[in-house]
């Protein structure tokens, strides 16, 4: 019998989010690491799906549960001798032994086949993970019936929401993590946050290893098991694209009916997509090539900015101590900001970027991202920092956001390098607050005011009129200091 506690609800949205990302897959389908999107009609349920606190959720013995906000569902799925499938969690595997598994699970294909390979190569009881980062109800419906049938012992679905955005995005924010001048690390920051839920689940249920369903060309697996190391280094991490003889969507099929385990039916997808509540990524089919303009219904997130309102909107970031609080003077949970403004901006084709980057592992890869509430807040965040930060600071700290961004981009996020400059970052940030008003209109964004009071402008300073803080006179004597080194090179010359 599936025991059932409550999943949050998505708080309501026309925005279709979601799952995680597996970054270099070769063919198309849903299946990822730990979660990969199939067609349009799985990128998340509509606004008219999403209102309201709860939704239910049926149980194996045809009861329904109650799933409110902010809550986390744990389905406890029949044993595993339920399901047909090769391989006995009291004998050694194929290639080893191990006790039970945590696996990161979305309930593509991937994912469903790596159930029974884990058990027929481990001999182990797999307990599959699923993390709600923002990705939608559609991502999470229907995965109890999708573990169950692929013979996992039980499902674990933790809503991190909250604290993917307070810990990992808005740092990230606060820092100006940007990565190759363009990325907002969307994906990025997901990882650590998920896989440290992950390690915490697998000494929930006393798993002694971790799995994933990342190939071995993308930077995913490396920002999982980077996280794997620093939280707990005695798990046994396996990485089934790394070790087994499945090279695409048939054999994984193949491998599916083999051993029982139904084929999820779902529309093959032409791009590889990664969303959360931070961004969505599309790669993959024309994008492949760097001189393919991207297809016009590819985006979801944002309209085209062409199509968008022929009137702008004006919207008020309120800040504190380098962290956004308020949207137009209301003050909201993290997520729930971010998700405001992730409408605001997508109506506005505000936050798409197109651009080629370098991979952890060494590659090129072509990637378009949609960041529309992300976009809002960066720019609001590095106006503020324009009033209430000197020169010298700002220039120290564009410097290690760089870094920041590189570290974080590496899924170095739990490194102690990363932990200390998060602490410089926090420390000059304490007098970033106040707020920016922002113009939206047709994908660019202006901005129209901004106020501190820590501000460092002084109107009665940097007026053309004479005032008795400044002496115009005074500039003399600097520009002969501060020239002196051009004055002696050129007297050298001559």
């Amino acid at each position: 019998m599936a025991q059932l506690k409550s999943i949050s609800a998505f708080s309501s949205s026309n925005l279709a989010f979601h799952g995680p990302k597996r970054e270099s897959f070769p063919y198309h389908g849903k299946v990822c690491c730990p979660g990969k999107l199939s067609s349009f009609q799985e990128l998340g349920a509509r606004k008219s799906e999403l209102q309201g606190n709860a939704f239910a959720v049926s149980s194996g013995n045809g009861s329904v549960t109650r799933a409110h906000d902010k809550q986390v569902i744990r389905a406890v799925l029949p044993s595993y001798s339920e399901t047909e499938v090769s391989g006995s969690t009291k004998e050694r595997g194929l290639r080893g032994k191990l006790n039970k598994v945590v696996l990161a699970y979305s309930g593509g294909l991937d994912t469903s086949v790596i159930v029974p390979w884990l058990r027929e190569n481990y001999g182990c009881d797999v307990v599959c993970f699923t993390a709600d980062v923002g990705q939608g109800l559609k991502e999470l419906e229907g995965l109890e019936k999708k573990a169950k049938a692929s013979g996992a012992s039980q499902l674990v679905v933790k809503d991190l929401k909250e604290e993917f955005v307070k810990d990992y995005i808005f740092p990230c924010l606060r820092a100006g993590a940007i990565y190759e001048r363009k990325y907002l690390l969307g994906t990025s920051m997901a990882r650590p946050v998920i896989a440290k839920a992950m390690v915490d689940v697998a000494k929930e249920v006393g798993a002694d290893a971790v799995a994933h369903g990342c190939t071995g060309k993308g930077n995913d697996q490396v920002r999982f098991e980077l996280t794997f190391f620093a939280l707990n280094p005695k798990l046994n991490v396996v990485a089934p694209w790394r070790e087994w003889d499945i090279t695409g969507r048939e054999d994984a099929i193949e491998y599916a009916k083999k051993h029982n385990v139904p084929v999820p039916v779902t529309k093959k997808s032409i791009y590889s997509r990664d969303g959360n509540l931070w961004h969505l990524s599309h790669e993959g089919d024309i994008l492949e090539d760097p001189e393919n303009e991207p297809k016009k219904d590819m985006f979801m997130l944002t309209v085209d900015p062409e199509d968008a309102p022929n009137e702008p909107e004006y919207v008020d970031i309120g800040i504190i101590s380098g962290i956004p609080v308020s949207v137009n003077g209301k003050n909201l949970t993290p997520a729930s900001l971010l998700d405001h403004l992730n409408q605001i901006g997508g109506r506005h084709g505000i936050g798409r970027v197109d651009m080629v980057e370098n991979r952890l592992v060494g590659m090129k890869s072509r990637g378009v991202y949609e960041t529309p509430g992300g976009t809002i807040l960066f720019a609001a965040a590095r106006e503020l920092e324009s009033l209430t930060l000197d020169r010298e600071t700002m220039q120290v700290k564009d410097s290690l956001a760089l870094k920041y961004a590189e570290l974080v981009y590496a899924g170095r996020w739990f490194d102690p390098l990363r932990e200390s400059m998060d602490s410089f970052m926090e420390e000059i940030s304490k007098t970033t607050t106040g707020s920016v008003t922002l113009k939206l209109y047709k994908g660019s964004i202006t901005v129209t005011s901004r106020k501190s009071p820590y501000s460092l402008y002084r109107q009665d300073i940097s007026s053309f009129e004479s005032g008795d803080v400044y002496d115009q006179a005074d500039a003399a004597g600097f520009i002969r200091l501060y020239g002196l080194p051009i004055r002696v090179r050129a007297m050298l010359d001559s």
